[in-house]
């Protein structure tokens, strides 16, 4: 998690990583296909996901939930798509977009988005440039007297940073926005009318990690 530090990278990239991406990248390939057929064509699992936890395109823009559970009710919320950043706005890739809105529309999501997680891969793999892979860091990183946001797309959505500087070394405010506070405030309303037993599908569906919630 510490591998992207301010200016760079804390260490250079191995001799291999290029060879052994691609290498994974082409096993995968064979692989996806078949946890797709496994899930996607097997009538227990659709029975048990299809139609539950129905959250409409107006719920799911109302509660602020993005990534994949938001697109899978129609929301277009990629924020690479919409506010790009790092190398984004120079690959080609779909935002996958659904309408169904329930359990089985957010699972086949990710199906979709790992496809294209694939093409993001190969169009930036060769295209790594050479160079010094951190900069200085020896001075104290201040940031200047004002209020920043930046956001990011994570697997389960919109992630954002909150900071507001006084011009001293550490931030006055310093806010996370995580995704899975929205993502989990919306339960309660998509589960109504469910059975105890569809809490699993729609817990899973919306991918919830609870430590990342209360921050």
């Amino acid at each position: 998690m510490n591998y992207n530090v301010p200016g760079g990278l804390m260490f250079d990239i191995h001799p291999n990583f290029q060879k052994r991406t691609k290498d994974f990248v082409a096993h995968f390939k064979t692989k996806l296909p078949e946890y797709d057929q496994l899930l996607s064509d097997n009538p227990i699992f659709r029975a048990r996901t299809e139609g539950i936890g129905y959250m409409s395109k107006e719920d799911a823009i109302a509660y602020g939930v993005t990534g994949p559970s938001g697109r899978a009710s129609g929301f277009a919320c990629d924020v690479r798509k919409r506010h790009p950043y790092g190398m984004y706005s120079q690959v080609d890739f779909k935002e996958v977009l659904m309408t169904d809105g329930d359990c089985f529309a957010r699972y086949k999501a990710r199906i979709l988005e790992m496809w294209e997680s694939l093409r993001i891969i190969e169009q930036l793999i060769d295209n790594i440039p050479e160079g010094d892979f951190q900069a200085p860091t020896k001075q104290v990183i201040k940031l200047p007297k004002g209020e920043f946001y930046q956001r990011v797309e994570t697997a389960r959505g919109d992630f954002g940073v909150y900071i507001i500087s006084d011009g001293n070394k550490s931030p006055y405010r310093l806010k996370f926005r995580s995704p899975g506070f929205s993502n989990l405030f919306v339960l309660d309303l998509v589960a109504r009318g469910s059975k105890l037993a569809d809490l699993v599908a729609i817990m899973s569906t919306f991918d919830y990690v609870m430590p990342d919630i209360d921050r």
